[in-house]
């Protein structure tokens, strides 16, 4: 039994191409996530990078420092999550369903 090490380089490239295809559309895609009503809204990228955090003039009014923070650390996480679920199943497109630690 022999590997054709030629073909499995250029599927390689193939897979590499691909892959650098889905991250640069992920950096370009935006999730967005709120708490406490609306009161929070974060935006992160692709990248889960925090890209825009909205904080209601009524919650900072409000001086309630320890809910904002509790609002705005629930909204960075779920939209991360969402980011990260995103390029989950963009990979598992890429994969085959199969999961390659490091990737993602």
């Amino acid at each position: 039994m022999s590997l054709n090490y030629g073909n499995m380089m250029k599927q390689a490239k193939i897979m590499q191409q691909k892959l650098l295809e889905i991250q640069q559309e992920l950096k370009k895609m935006e999730f967005e996530a709120s708490a406490g009503g609306g009161a929070v809204k974060v935006k992160v990228n692709g990248d889960q990078e925090i890209v825009e955090v909205k904080i209601d003039k009524d919650m900072v009014d409000s001086g309630d420092m320890e809910m904002i923070e509790d609002m705005v650390m629930v909204a960075i996480n779920d939209a991360i999550k969402q980011s990260k679920d995103e390029a989950k199943n963009k990979m598992a497109g890429l994969t085959g369903g199969m999961n390659i630690p490091g990737l993602f």
